[in-house]
């Protein structure tokens, strides 16, 4: 079986196949929701504010997935899900997240077909 290179062997590709087997049209942009948390509420609330300030839509709350984390932002940029753009904006969310004690945790999105 050939390997689709859309769909690099690590954990967002495999989300990514996923999608495509259940139905998902990925060509599709749509609002992607990334997950970051963080240690305590002003370490959230700066992230959010510097998310803000750079367009980006964005929501908080409390977190009680993890103890250590116990605070969420979540960003919602507008774009088509491919491993790039997916990997891609994890990637930037974890480095300034990072100065603040944050981390990522997960992203997901509505199917579109």
């Amino acid at each position: 079986m050939k390997s689709d290179m859309r769909f690099p062997d690590d954990e967002n590709g495999q989300v990514l196949r996923q999608m495509v087997e259940q139905g998902d049209d990925l060509s599709v942009p749509r609002e992607v929701d990334f997950a970051v948390i963080f240690p305590t509420e002003d370490a959230a609330l700066k992230f959010a504010l510097r998310l803000l300030k750079s367009g980006q839509k964005v929501s908080f709350s409390e977190y009680e997935g993890n103890e250590a984390l116990p605070w969420q932002v979540l960003a919602h940029p507008f774009m088509e899900p491919t491993h790039e753009n997916i990997s891609g904006y994890e990637g930037l969310l974890a480095e300034e997240a990072e100065s603040l004690g944050g981390r990522n945790d997960g992203w997901g999105c509505e199917a579109q077909s």
